[in-house]
């Protein structure tokens, strides 16, 4: 049997159709979630947000602590995907391991999840697409660029995924050549500050104790690894998806890890002035991106620019992978009637492969979503709540089944074995601690939507989803056995 018979064969046990266009390699698997964590995204935006609340430490100490325990969690949702290479991803998992409520619940943290991180993601690029266009960084002017940006990612999306895989191989390309040319300029072109520099425990908005405000300003890294469920989501685009897949999902972590180290040390010891940073403003007195007044200080107005246009290029990949990636969680409950109106959701287009309506109801949520809340730093927190959660959920029921003897763990080519009990448990006490951290204020507005959300959630499953539901056909026979 052909590798392409051999997927379509395995989709099929799971009672889906190859109705996605199947084309992906590992290479493009790894991409999608490389281009949506987005060093150049995450890592800059929050920038601002990580030096006022723990100053160079949060950047020295704050980013490797978050890689570290980053990777157990992605190496534990690995073997889940290797065991489960469906679109569902972590609404697939958490069904098969728990039921359909915790399935249906996992699927609309997941896709809230990246509705809000897709709003933080092209407001940011906004923010550093005005400078370079010489424009002001109004209210104005801000909606509309972001809301220019939604839309040409939305058309791309929908137009194919052939050329979404191309464009987010070439993201790789362009994030990692953009670390390059930021850390070799400002290490070799820029004044620097001395290396104990790194080291200062600065807390620059005296509202908290030190070791309070440093946990804070880890959104900035856990805004950043978001998202790499990705991989998983695109498991029926790609080729050998228990295999690449997995791979996908742990290495765009790793080498962004890496990647994004070396960057920020770089933008760190470029620090003249940790109050002029946060407090630099443009020529019409708005407040400009820290990492753009660091660059302009650092390598002049005109490089400094520059260098924010490649952060923005690549914040522009990353919207449009998170757009992918948002659309195929939506498709996947709508298959299974998980959605209002779930046969229009559900539609792929015959003549592109993609899934049109779900694509376009990801672009509106998005912009509503930034109308709602206003503020980057409370929508990325949102974001990495809600998604961490729909991570964590699927890992702790995973945890549970293996205590009682499942033998999921023997479905996964990618596999932790003897290691995967312990990391699971590892990986949910981490994302259990994150999510409580980023919610307390001054993002308590991320909190209250959440919460809002969850009662709002639980209310229409008990009213109306719970008789109508029946979660995957795969798995409505075995669901309450773990």
């Amino acid at each position: 049997m052909s590798l392409p018979e051999q997927d379509r064969s395995d989709l099929g046990r799971f009672g889906y159709a190859q109705e996605l266009f199947r084309g992906m390699g590992g290479f493009s698997n790894f991409a999608i979630s490389f281009s949506i964590i987005s060093i150049l995204t995450g890592a800059v935006t929050l920038f601002g947000y990580g030096l006022e609340m723990g100053g160079p430490l949060e950047m020295t100490l704050g980013w490797p602590l978050a890689t570290v325990f980053t990777l157990v969690v992605a190496a534990s949702m690995a073997e889940l995907c290797s065991a489960y290479p469906t679109a569902g991803a972590t609404y697939h998992w958490a069904a098969d391991l728990g039921g359909k409520g915790w399935g249906w619940l996992v699927a609309w943290l997941n896709i809230v999840g990246l509705i809000a991180a897709q709003a933080g993601i092209n407001y940011s690029c906004a923010q550093f697409i005005l400078p370079f266009l010489h424009l002001p960084s109004t209210p104005f002017n801000l909606f509309s660029m972001f809301a220019f940006i939604l839309l040409n990612q939305g058309i791309l999306n929908h137009y194919g995924i052939r050329l979404v895989a191309i464009l987010n191989d070439f993201s790789v390309t362009v994030h990692i050549a953009g670390v390059a040319v930021v850390v070799l300029a400002l290490f070799f072109l820029a004044p620097k500050q001395p290396v104990p520099f790194l080291f200062a425990a600065v807390n620059s908005n005296g509202r908290s104790l030190y070791w309070w405000a440093f946990v804070l300003g880890l959104l900035q890294a856990q805004w950043t690894y978001t998202g790499f469920d990705a991989s998983a989501h695109m498991a029926e685009e790609t080729r050998d998806p228990r295999r690449r897949a997995p791979w996908g999902i742990v290495l765009s972590v790793a080498v962004s890890g890496v990647a994004g180290y070396f960057l920020l040390l770089a933008l760190t010891l470029a620090i003249r002035s940790i109050p002029a940073v946060l407090a630099a403003k443009d020529a019409q007195g708005n407040q400009i991106p820290a990492v753009i007044a660091i660059l302009q200080q650092a390598l002049g107005a005109r490089a400094g620019n520059a260098m924010a246009a490649l952060a923005s290029m690549a914040m522009w990949f990353c919207g449009l992978a998170c757009v992918t990636s948002a659309s195929r969680a939506l498709y996947s409950l709508a298959r299974d009637h998980g959605t209002p109106l779930a046969d229009q959701v559900r539609w792929v287009s015959p003549r592109h492969g993609t899934p049109a309506p779900a694509i376009w109801l990801i672009v509106a949520a998005s912009m509503a979503a930034m109308l709602w809340t206003k503020a980057v730093p409370v929508v990325t927190s949102l974001s990495t709540v809600a998604l961490y959660l729909a991570y964590t959920i699927p890992i702790a029921l995973a945890w549970r089944a293996r205590q009682a003897g499942s033998d999921w763990p023997s479905q996964a080519v990618w596999s932790l074995g003897r290691f995967g009990a312990p990391l699971n448990l590892v990986a949910v006490v981490f994302a259990a601690f994150i999510c409580v951290v980023l919610i307390m204020p001054p993002n308590e507005l991320a909190g209250k939507t959440l919460a809002g959300l969850l009662v709002g959630l639980g209310v229409l499953y008990v009213a109306v989803v719970r008789k109508r539901f029946k979660g995957p056909e795969w798995s409505r026979d075995r669901q309450g056995i773990y």
